[in-house]
């Protein structure tokens, strides 16, 4: 090849990336989108866990939704109220009252209070287990597997599995909500870390059954339901549920339970 040959493709190759830049850069043009200033401040703010406990698909589409108003400033559950702050300044808006919330496991039947159906043989999974007969190897079919699935996708390490239950040391959590979705029983909710009294049961079966079962389970008695002065409390499908916004941590309920499965925290 001589001299000349090389200088033509050289050229060639020159002429291409001449023509792909000008391309390129009309591209960049036609299609620019442009970003909002504060949407990018924002994401900035936020810890960038991408856990999805606040709804969305990640930290870049929360910003979106903060930037666009359809989210509030304090839409960052892992963040809470340091984010919040620094994002209600961003935005030029109000903070209000944040309530930091913990993931709760509404389950108090370890192995020495429910009764074993069956010895479970397979893989060590939540969800694996609960397509097994009866959805459990208990007779109780809503209480923790103790599996340990939940344990697996805290980023916190903030639940362990002790004597068969899964427990949340409410230190360490920082509310993403990971554990909410992957618990088959949807036995684990979050609620407000302020909150003093928890209904410790999630079972809907009547209180033959829940005495069958466990000895740790609500009978649906409903006499929480009448002592608690506010309200709030209810019986509802066989299972005694607490309206944190209108509990006033009496603790009547949690006294007058005759199976002890209102706690106190």
């Amino acid at each position: 090849m001589d001299i000349k040959e090389i200088l033509i493709a050289v050229g060639i190759v020159c002429l291409i990336s001449l023509i792909v830049g000008v391309a390129l850069g009309i591209a960049e043009k036609v299609f620019h989108v442009e970003v909002d200033e504060k949407e990018e401040k924002v994401r900035e703010a936020l810890p960038g866990s991408n856990c999805g406990g606040c709804g969305y698909a990640g930290c870049d589409a929360l910003a979106h939704a903060i930037a666009s108003g359809e989210a509030p400033v304090s839409g960052c559950p892992v963040g809470g109220k340091p984010v919040a702050e620094q994002i209600a300044k961003i935005m030029g808006a109000e903070l209000g009252e944040i309530t930091r919330k913990v993931a709760y496991v509404k389950c108090d039947g370890n192995s020495d209070k429910r009764t074993l159906d069956y010895n479970y043989i397979g893989i060590y999974s939540c969800t694996a287990a609960s397509i097994m007969p009866g959805s459990s190897p208990y007779a109780c079919k809503y209480g923790c597997l103790g599996f340990g699935s939940c344990a697996r996708v805290c980023p916190e390490s903030a639940i362990r599995i002790i004597d068969k239950k899964a427990v949340v040391d409410e230190s360490l959590c920082i509310a993403c909500g990971k554990c909410v979705k992957i618990c088959p029983h949807q036995l684990i909710e979050l609620v407000p870390a302020e909150s003093h009294y928890r209904v410790q049961c999630f079972s809907h079966v009547k209180g033959k059954d829940v005495r069958d079962a466990c000895t740790a389970g609500c009978i649906a008695c409903g006499i929480c339901q009448k002592v608690c002065e506010a309200g709030a409390i209810t019986v509802v499908d066989n299972i005694a549920k607490i309206d944190y916004e209108k509990c006033t941590s009496c603790g009547k309920c949690a006294e007058k339970c005759p199976r002890k499965i209102i706690k106190k925290y």
